[in-house]
Order: structure tokens, then C-alpha cells, then sequence
């Protein structure tokens, strides 16, 4: 049995297809169309899934939307009549939209796949984030909270999965927010809602919680985690520009941060504000996880939605919880709502049986040797191919030992936002220059923003602290911060947070067996079980997808060597293509091939 999952037309537009009970494929627009977040429909993603699968639309069984658009529609309409006439911009302006596109969802889909209406289902929205993390949990039996900033009218719920069943049996409701509480610091920080939220959690420990009691007069938190906002201090349900309002600046003490200042200081305020929400923000998440734990019985917990992508307060939970396994589905935002319905109607709705668990997340595109290489020989690109794998390792590892900086592009890229060791820009964890070498010359991004450890999952104990008896299935898709232990701090001082911590990926040989070896043979020159990753795309880019977008990027930044499987291509070759005319073809705006 086929299911196709979808999500567009508000946050990342994506596309996942199961198989039985099983994520066979799954990619978000983004990765196809090269816009940063394409909210748009994802006929790219789609027809990679169906080419990947080698199916057609006509095989699939049901295809399943991940909310129920006529009841967001519906907050939409009762939210803006009860802040009228301050919402007359905002509902104006998401008038247009809906009235053009998203009112339509269900003869949008109808009209692009040519399917019949029987076979066109939808979910929750809150429902899919929980059966995104429930359905591909290793658990039988588990307690479910889900957090974002909204859905239809949802912002968390916490319920209980067994066997194919989930019930929801608590909810949070607009406007009331932890997702949209943290967005709106997030503004006041100076970043951008819904893409700088990381920024906001990296530059948190630089700061204190210094401003804890300010943000308390303006909100109030239950001992289950319900948190109530006084709205006027925020603007985010009658503001299409501002996520907060004057009194909120009045109480916080100053202005909101200058965001044309974002590159070029870590104001000490700012930084303590950011520490302050990070603080709030693991408060309510400790006691709505220790809520849930009593509510169910259950101590495995399933997190899922936006909220649940904070790896800091994610590390926290075990140790300072009730809940002693966690797993948390790698794409936990609303890409991931795509495969959550999908799995929704396989299991819960069909009784489908539950297949193994999601221990892996690379189900996007790959490209073959004959690929790769008719890429390079038709631009004329230098190279050198290894056909002996040992030998490649070798020469990876003396790179990275060498100083070297490398695009690491390799099998099926990443489900979700983080870089895993298929699209990863790799280097020397040990050198101490390194952070601020890839950070000023090849992401081209603040200088504070921390680059992830990549560790062989045999030795990530010896090098961090870690709780006994965690399965770490969220360190499996780096969605945990842990400290890095006091004695290997100064080992590995390129991954290493200014509060000493590190937002490590666990690499099992299992699941990547590649990646896995050239961090054994790195180990094996160094000691070091450890490689700096981080995501193989320029400042405001998606990861890349292609051997031509990877050279693209590679040419484009300070990189010193690429790695296509098993084709490398150094500084040499890129100075032979800068001496030459060479661009990219674009199809509207995809990136489809390099010119030369």
C-alpha cells in the first residue's frame, strides 16, 4: 500500500511517500526549487517520490494534506473580526491568499494529480506532527506532546499512541503560543521569524537569564505547561509585520534589536534576553513533559512539531524530566506534517501494521557514479576518482588532518533541516580555528552561530555527557545539545559552544555506513572520534540537492576540496572553471544544469 503525504502553502512545502508502514521517500520543495522555504506545491518533491519508488500517481492508494485548511480558514476570520480594525491589513492581505490559493487546497490537488475525491484525505494539523513522531517511534506504547506556533486553531496537544491508535486528550489554542512566544523574542533579537529561531538559541549562551521576571509579566505558566499570553503585548494575530507591540518593548526595557545589526555585534542585552526566552521556553517544555508522563503513564515521550527542533531544551528533558527515552521525528516541523499524515491514514485510519522504526533520515535524491561523473566530464571539471574505498577515506581523512575544508556529497540527502552526513560541509573538529574559518569564509554567517560534532556513536559517551540508559534516538538527527565532557573541551574546541556544549549527530555504520568509516579513518590519524559538520549550503540557501549545485556552492565559497561519492575536486579545478564562462541554466528559478 502507497500513501503520499503533503504540506504546502504555509511553511516548508513537502512530500513524503510510505510504503506499507514505512518512509520510503520524502524531500521539501526547497531542495528542488532552490527557494529558501518554498511554500509552493511540491510537484518536484512529488515526482521524485513517485520516480524513486518507480510508481506512478495512479498506484498510490490515498493521498493525505496534513491540516484541514476550512478550519484555519475559520481562526483566520475569528481572529481578525475580534482585533478589527487593527487586523484590517493582515486580513486584507491574507484574503488575497486564501481567496487565490490556499481556500482551494482540495481542487488544487484534485487538478494536479488527477486522482478521484475518494482517494483525497486530510489530517490535523497537530495530529500529523504527533503521527510523524509516534508512528516512526520505536515505542508500542508512548505519551505524545506537540508544539509549533499554530495549526488550525491548535498550538500543542499531549495524548497517548499504543500499538496504531493515537488519542489526543489535552490542547493548547491560539493565540496562545510557545512557538509563537519564542518568535516573537526571536524578533525582538533582531532575526527573522521562522528562520532565525536558531540564531536566537546559538546566541543564548553567550547571556543570562537576567530578564526571566520581565517576560513573567507578560505571560503566566501552569504547572502542566499551559502557558497563557497577555496579548497586548503581542501583535502576531492582527500584525502581518510585527510580532509584538510597543508595551512589549516598554516592559523588556528597550527597543527592539536593530536587525541590520545582526552580523556585527552580540549586544550583552540582547544576549541576555535570548538566554531569558531559551530559559522560559525549557520551563514549560520540562513540565508539559512531566504533565504528559503523568497524564499516560508513559515514560517513552514523542515530541514533534517546531518547538520540538530546540536541541538545547531537547537535552535537557531526560535528565530533568520524567521521561527516560524521547524520540523525536527528524523533519519535526511542518515538512515532517507530510509524512505525520501520511502515517496518520496508514495506521490509525487503514490499521495498517507498524513497520521498524525511523532510525535513519536519509530518504531524499542520490546520484550515481555515471552521474557524477558525466556531470564533471561534460564541464570540463577536473577530477580525481577513487575506486578503492579504503583509499578515498585515506585521502579524506589526511584533508581534514591536513587544514582542509570539504563538501561532503554522498547517497540520499536529509528529510528535515539538518545536514547528516549525506550534504555536509566537513572539517577538523581539533582546530581551533576552524569555527571561525567556516563560519567567516564559507557560510558567509555570524561569527557566534556553533557548528555541530559529528561522532561515532560507539565512542559519543566517552566524548559527551550523556544520560545511561538513553537510546539517544534524538542525537541520531542532532536534535540534542549535551555538554562536551570538561576533559575533551579543548580537544575538539571547533565544535564546542562558548558554555561548553555541542549539538551532536550520533553516526551509526548501520544507517551510514560511509560517513561512519571516513570518521573511523579520521580516528584512527588522530585520536578523534569527531568531525566539525554543518550543513553544505551558503548563508540563505537551501542544502544542496545536485553534483551541480554542490559544485556550485563549492565554487562560490572558500572550500578546498569536494567530495562527489567518490570524485574529488580541489581548489585547481575551481580555478580552472572561474578562468572560463560558466553559469548556471536556470528553469524559472531551479537551478537545472551548469553551462559552460
Amino acid at each position: 500500500m502507497y500513501i503520499l503525504g503533503l504540506s504546502f502553502y504555509y511553511h516548508d512545502g513537502s512530500a513524503a511517500l510510505v510504503k506499507d508502514g514505512v518512509v520510503v521517500a520524502a524531500g521539501e520543495e526547497e531542495r528542488f526549487t532552490r527557494r529558501k522555504h518554498d511554500p509552493g506545491y511540491p510537484a518536484r518533491a512529488i515526482a521524485f517520490c513517485l520516480e524513486h519508488e518507480g510508481i506512478t500517481i495512479d498506484d498510490v492508494d490515498y493521498v493525505v494534506f496534513y491540516e484541514k485548511p476550512f478550519v484555519k480558514f475559520e481562526r483566520l476570520l475569528v481572529t481578525a473580526f475580534q482585533t478589527f480594525p487593527k487586523s484590517l491589513r493582515v486580513f486584507r492581505e491574507s484574503m488575497l491568499a486564501w481567496m487565490q490559493k490556499k481556500l482551494w487546497v482540495r481542487s488544487h490537488i484534485l487538478e494536479k494529480l488527477k486522482i478521484p475525491k475518494k482517494k483525497l484525505l486530510f489530517a490535523d494539523h497537530h495530529m500529523s506532527h504527533a503521527a510523524a513522531s509516534f508512528f516512526c517511534s520505536p515505542f508500542d506504547e508512548a505519551a505524545i506532546l506537540t508544539l509549533d506556533g499554530a495549526g488550525e486553531w491548535t498550538t500543542s496537544t499531549m495524548g497517548h499512541g499504543k500499538g496504531t491508535k493515537i488519542e489526543l486528550v489535552k490542547e493548547m489554542r491560539f493565540p496562545h503560543s510557545v512557538g509563537l512566544l519564542y518568535s516573537a523574542f526571536t524578533a525582538y533579537c533582531g532575526f527573522e521569524v521562522n528562520e532565525g529561531e536558531y540564531k536566537l538559541m546559538g546566541m543564548a549562551p553567550y547571556g543570562e537569564p537576567k530578564y526571566v521576571d520581565r517576560i513573567m509579566q507578560m505571560i503566566k505558566i501552569g504547572d502542566d505547561g499551559s502557558l497563557w499570553q497577555d496579548m497586548k503585548y503581542f501583535a502576531y494575530h492582527w500584525s502581518a509585520t510585527h510580532s509584538f507591540t510597543p508595551e512589549f518593548e516598554k516592559v523588556m526595557g528597550r527597543p527592539a534589536r536593530d536587525p541590520a545589526l545582526e552580523d556585527k555585534s552580540l549586544d550583552p542585552f540582547y544576549c541576555d534576553v535570548a538566554m531569558s526566552i531559551q530559559k522560559v521556553t525549557e520551563d514549560i517544555m520540562k513540565k508539559m513533559v512531566d504533565h504528559v508522563v503523568s497524564l499516560t503513564g508513559c515514560t517513552n515521550v514523542c515530541l514533534a512539531g517546531g518547538v520540538a527542533l530546540n536541541s538545547v531544551a531537547n537535552g535537557k528533558l531526560v535528565n530533568e524530566t520524567k521521561a527516560e527515552q524521547i524520540y523525536i521525528h527528524p523533519a519535526a516541523g511542518d515538512d515532517g506534517g507530510a509524512a505525520g499524515a501520511a502515517m496518520w491514514a496508514c495506521h490509525h485510519l487503514l490499521d495498517v501494521p507498524r513497520a521498524k522504526a525511523l532510525d535513519h533520515a536519509y530518504l531524499g535524491s542520490e546520484y550515481s557514479d555515471e552521474q557524477i561523473e558525466a556531470f564533471l566530464r561534460e564541464h570540463g571539471i577536473v577530477f580525481e576518482k577513487y575506486d578503492d574505498d579504503a583509499a578515498f577515506f585515506e585521502r579524506v581523512a589526511d584533508d581534514l588532518v591536513a587544514g582542509k575544508v570539504g563538501g561532503w556529497f554522498r547517497g540520499r540527502f536529509e528529510w528535515g533541516p539538518r545536514a547528516l552526513g549525506a550534504r555536509s560541509i566537513i572539517a577538523d573538529a581539533s582546530n581551533p580555528e576552524m569555527k571561525e574559518i567556516v563560519n567567516a569564509k564559507i557560510k558567509f554567517r555570524e561569527a557566534f552561530r556553533p557548528f555541530a560534532p559529528s561522532v561515532l556513536q560507539e565512542r559519543a559517551r566517552e566524548w559527551f555527557e550523556l544520560p545511561e540508559g538513553d537510546e539517544l534516538w534524538p542525537a541520531r538527527f542532532m536534535l540534542y545539545v549535551v555538554p562536551v565532557k570538561d576533559d575533551k573541551r579543548d580537544k575538539i574546541p571547533a565544535i564546542t559552544h562558548v558554555d561548553g556544549s555541542g549539538r551532536l549527530q550520533t553516526v551509526y555504520a548501520d544507517t551510514n555506513p560511509d560517513y561512519h568509516r571516513m570518521i573511523s579513518t579520521f580516528e584512527k590519524k588522530t585520536g578523534i572520534p569527531v568531525v566539525l559538520n554543518t550543513s553544505f549550503n551558503l548563508k540563505g540557501e537551501p542544502i544542496v540537492e545536485t553534483p551541480a549545485q554542490a559544485f556550485n556552492t563549492f565554487s562560490r565559497s572558500e572550500m578546498d576540496v569536494l567530495y562527489l561519492g567518490n570524485y574529488v575536486i580541489t581548489k585547481d579545478a575551481k580555478k580552472i572553471i572561474d578562468s572560463t564562462p560558466f553559469h548556471l541554466r536556470h528553469e524559472g528559478d531551479r537551478i537545472v544544469e551548469m553551462v559552460s
